[in-house]
């Protein structure tokens, strides 16, 4: 016998029910009913109700910290606060392009919020920090790596290694408290060694503009702090047991990627091939104002994107959306970026 279909039949179909009549019909009043009639019986006080309604705004969220597992480890993400970028920092931008793309992604405003994140790696024998956020240098709206450490339930002390992607402020600043010393006292702070290089060299420094000499006096004394409990890695090589580094350049000469692998699971840290999400995914080829070599990274970017995709590897980025863990997929030329639900198996 065949089944009836009910627009046909001049029926309503249950997934045709509209949501004014789910919440003011029947199903509603039975299940109201039953519930405040439950509650009566337990001798609730409904007053109890009201004065849950009259509750004060909390006003601020609780500190970023979500985990997440990646076989035998376990991966804390962490939100050192949020940064802005206006369209004029996005170099080769085209407002018949990038308007749509950022009303696409209900952008607000002139400036697009984007999140300084951190990953926090727990081995079973390290916790490993990768970036440190930017302590207390970079203005009110970031800073705020301690409290979800705190919240994480972890210490600067418990802290084994700080594994630093790139030396720009947002990245490596948070290895120093506001007061200048290490914020993490019995860490080993991992750099890659081209960067280093790089914020080193005198006559990049001086060829630097104004602005930009600042980042090479901090990253240097950042580094300093730590210079007897230092190691420098290379492309390619395992820097940890189950973290291989990967060449990233572009972003800054030594800007390095990774790939963590643990029990048959991988997670690629992106760290900063993308920094504007809504716009950058769709649009590789556009670079931020701060790429030492802007051309460089939007080629780094293509390519890595590309591996993305074809892998289908979970990736992680410092800038895209808190926690800031997702996919990469084709899109025509281009791509799109995929948020990760959430880990509800833990």
């Amino acid at each position: 016998m065949s089944q009836r279909d009910p627009h046909q039949s001049g029926e309503s179909s249950p997934l045709s029910l509209s949501r004014r009549r789910l919440l003011t019909g029947g199903l509603a009043a039975g299940l109201t009913g039953g519930l405040l009639t439950g509650l009566a019986a337990s001798g609730f006080a409904f007053s109890t109700l009201a004065a849950q309604a009259a509750a004060p705004l909390a006003g601020i969220s609780q500190p970023g910290a979500l985990r997440r597992r990646l076989g035998k480890f376990e991966i804390t993400a962490l939100l050192d606060g949020y940064l802005e970028l206006g369209p004029d920092l996005i170099i080769g931008y085209d407002p018949a392009i990038g308007e749509p793309l950022r009303a696409a992604s209900f952008a607000t405003g002139p400036a697009m919020r984007g999140p300084v994140n951190a990953f926090l790696v727990n081995t079973g024998d390290k916790l490993v920090l990768i970036d440190a956020g930017t302590s207390d240098k970079m203005g009110p709206t970031l800073g705020h790596l301690p409290k979800a450490l705190a919240a994480a339930g972890v210490t600067p002390e418990q802290i084994d290694a700080v594994l630093i992607t790139h030396m720009h402020p947002d990245h490596i600043y948070g290895v120093l408290t506001p007061g200048g010393l290490p914020m993490f006292p019995n860490a080993e702070l991992l750099l890659p060694e081209a960067d280093h290089a790089f914020w080193y060299d005198d006559a990049a420094l001086n060829a630097a503009p104004e602005m930009m000499k600042g980042f090479f006096l901090g990253a240097r004394h950042a580094a300093d702090a730590y210079a007897r409990r230092q190691t420098r890695f290379k492309a390619g090589e395992e820097v940890l047991p189950g973290f291989t580094a990967l060449a990233m350049p572009g972003h800054t000469p030594g800007h390095s990627g990774l790939r963590i692998d643990s029990d048959g699971q991988s997670l690629l840290i992106l760290a900063d091939v993308v920094h504007v999400p809504a716009l950058q995914f769709a649009r590789p080829e556009w670079s931020v104002a701060f790429d030492v070599d802007p051309a460089l990274a939007a080629e780094t970017r293509n390519k890595v994107l590309d591996m993305a995709s074809a892998d289908g590897v979970m990736v992680a980025g410092m800038h895209l959306g808190f926690p800031g863990f997702g996919h990469v997929a084709r899109d025509g030329e281009a791509y799109r970026y995929v948020a990760a639900s959430w880990p509800y198996a833990g």
